[in-house]
């Protein structure tokens, strides 16, 4: 009887995760079939030095080397095996690999927000496939590929994945009118980032809020992302109002329009939440309503930092 073959996709990070090594069974209703098994192993960085007392170690040099650090691998194994060989390299053939990284992370995501919670682990945060050093797929029997091995596997090609500009509000505002306004645009972030750092400019509540709301739009976590952009709305007004610039009071006016809106699905998050039923929420409205909040943001920090 020939071998059943398990198709994997696997990928080193930097640092440890939070959750425990282990195999992980998700699914997404406690009735279905397990859609993936997670593999988490933490391969330790070996140490450069033997065990010294405290009285014996030698002085840091003034340039020292980085220290190692133990990194996370992560095996993410397709549950329903093919029984042939041809169709596992069929499979590899045709594989998108920024796809396949990004649902990668996107699933260990959910393993680290479930350790979040469980374990109130405050510091366990989301990843970006960038994060990744190195991303690899292949196959192996499943003794294999529960410890993170196989029988046969190739590095993908790995390029840099960006976000688009309605992903974060700090991304290089796309607006029209050549090369000069576009590399203005660009600069913006790191204008912003010195302004910060020299208490010349302040963090809103808002801004905080907003990123937690994409954050959990992005994973699908639709009633967070309501009652997050709920607050992120009622700060932002308050914060944005007292300040006097026509376009930010333009954008300011359009979020009033949008509140009703974003406070009724805070509503119906809650109101979900209070009989443990799923919400019924609007994705699409969510999301415009918090894409027009990120371009109030964006406007907020250009006039600041024009001025």
């Amino acid at each position: 009887m020939a071998a059943q073959l398990f198709l994997f996709v696997q990928a080193e990070l930097p640092g440890e995760l939070g959750p425990p090594d282990g195999r992980y069974l998700l699914r997404r209703d406690p009735d279905a079939e397990p859609e993936r098994v997670l593999v988490l192993e933490t391969v330790d960085a070996p140490r450069r030095h033997g065990r010294l007392a405290a009285r014996r170690r030698p002085p840091v040099e003034p340039q020292p080397e980085p220290e190692a650090v133990p990194t996370a691998r992560v095996t993410a194994i397709d549950p329903v095996p093919v029984s042939a060989e041809r169709q596992a390299r069929a499979w590899l053939e045709q594989l998108d690999a920024v796809h396949e990284a990004g649902a990668l992370v996107a699933t260990l995501n959910r393993v680290v927000q479930a350790h979040r919670i469980a374990a109130a682990d405050l510091y366990a945060h989301a990843l970006h496939p960038s994060a990744a050093l190195v991303v690899r797929a292949g196959w192996g029997e499943g003794e294999q590929v529960a410890y993170g091995r196989w029988l046969h596997a190739r590095e993908l090609r790995r390029r840099t994945t960006t976000l688009r500009p309605q992903d974060r509000f700090v991304a290089p505002h796309r607006a029209s009118g050549g090369r000069g306004q576009a590399a203005a645009a660009a600069l913006r972030p790191q204008e912003r980032f010195v302004a910060l750092l020299g208490a010349r400019e302040r963090t809103l509540v808002c801004e905080e809020l907003a990123l937690r709301a994409r954050l959990d739009l992005h994973a699908g976590r639709l009633a967070h992302a309501a009652l997050e952009l709920e607050q992120a709305y009622a700060a932002a007004l308050a914060e944005l109002s007292p300040e006097r610039h026509p376009d930010l009071a333009l954008r300011l006016a359009e979020l009033q329009q949008l509140r009703p809106g974003v406070v009724e699905a805070a509503r119906a998050a809650l109101a979900a939440a209070s009989t443990s039923a799923p919400a019924e929420l609007d994705g699409e409205v969510l999301a415009h309503a918090l894409a027009r909040l990120e371009a109030t943001l964006r406007a907020h920090a250009a006039a600041g930092l024009g001025a």
